[in-house]
């Protein structure tokens, strides 16, 4: 091995990443139709970023006409086997695990810029850029292109010893790193898994995603109302979903066990938090992304799906006291999914309400109650 690349791959181990790959920059000519045509038919849904700068994204080097090539790292972190609860009667809510503990944006650059400093320190003069999960990058392709995975059908990029579960970084540099093995094998076969257990049929045949039916862009990106017919369909997820993820066998052996309080929190307590709460308790946490009134609202969709009576006391507190119309219109919309004298009273109330989307999903409501 060329003594950068392996001293690269030692230092990189050494910060935690499980996976290190090397690629050749050059035109991803062979995503370009695929990656216009999703485009076109609307598969980024509100993210409009992502139609930005298509040739940056499909060419690196019209970021620097310098870089050559492309380090690519997986950091793992661990799947989470949920505990044996009834979240329904709990009223629990549930947060991907990816986005337990500290933002992975802050640890995960952290390291690759290590890695990075290290090109930069034997290689005088070279230049680095890094980049995680931020900027015009394809970041899956290139980890394709570098050998540390293949695409799966979840469109992840899926490891034999590390599943799914691990996040990746591009070192983008003048240095010239070739990929000297063969391509990864595609190992996905005839499992459906993941496109026949996805509650809304986000994912299709041929690599597709359709973003606004993805429970993770619907609790996380979306910053308006959840469309009606999905709300159901998102459970208890309160920011992200594992569900593409869980179900993979690749991913079976890669569970570690947590408390309920840590992985399932209490969906009522969430409610009750203010803007000050919530940035102390999310400060360092990727669930900040999603914002307090994203949040929230995601809460009083999963206590409407609890069906649980003792989950009406604190909806109809919310549609009373919050400031945001986003959180108690969903609210109302979650009483009308409980039911019952007590839900139905709170609705009549909210037919009062100042903002407009809050009285028409008390109306909606009331009307199946």
């Amino acid at each position: 091995m060329d003594p950068l690349r392996e001293t690269l791959t030692r230092v990189a181990n050494e910060l935690g990443f499980v996976l290190v790959g090397f690629a050749r920059l050059r035109p991803l000519s062979e995503h370009e139709d695929f990656y216009r045509r999703w485009l076109a038919d609307g598969g980024n849904a509100s993210m409009t970023y992502l139609a930005r700068e298509p040739e940056r994204r499909l060419d690196p080097r019209q970021l620097d006409a310098r870089y050559r090539s492309v380090v690519s790292l997986g950091y793992p972190y661990a799947a989470r086997a949920t505990p044996e609860v009834d979240w329904r009667a709990e009223m629990r809510g549930r947060i991907a695990a990816y986005a337990l503990g500290r933002d992975y944006h802050d640890v995960v650059k952290k390291r690759a810029r290590a890695v990075g400093n290290v090109i930069r320190q034997l290689r005088p003069g070279s230049t680095t850029r890094t980049y995680v999960d931020t900027g015009p990058v394809f970041e899956r392709e290139w980890a394709s292109a570098s050998r540390i995975g293949w695409f799966g059908k979840n469109t992840m990029i899926l490891n034999r010893e590390h599943g799914s579960y691990f996040f990746l970084a591009e070192i983008f540099t003048d240095v010239e790193f070739d990929a000297t093995t063969e391509p990864y094998r595609e190992h996905c076969g005839s499992c459906r898994r993941c496109l026949d257990l996805c509650p809304t049929g986000a994912l299709a045949d041929g690599y597709v995603m359709r973003s606004d039916l993805c429970i993770s862009y619907q609790t996380i990106e979306n910053r308006g109302a959840i469309p009606r017919e999905l709300r159901p369909k998102i459970g208890n997820w309160i920011f992200g979903c594992d569900i593409c993820n869980d179900v993979c066998p690749w991913n079976d052996d890669h569970a570690s066990d947590d408390s309920a309080d840590d992985l399932l929190p209490r969906l009522p307590e969430l409610l009750a938090l203010d803007d000050e709460q919530f940035g102390i308790r999310f400060t360092v946490s990727a669930v900040k992304r999603a914002k307090r009134r994203g949040l929230l609202r995601n809460v009083a969709v999963a206590l409407g799906n609890t069906r649980n009576p003792d989950a009406i006391a604190p909806l109809a507190r919310a549609i009373e006291t919050e400031s945001e119309p986003l959180i108690r219109s969903h609210a109302a919309w979650a009483l009308g999914e409980i039911g019952g004298a007590t839900a139905r009273r709170a609705l009549e109330r909210a037919l009062r309400d100042r903002d407009t989307a809050v009285r028409r999903e008390a109306a909606a409501a009331l009307e199946t109650n």
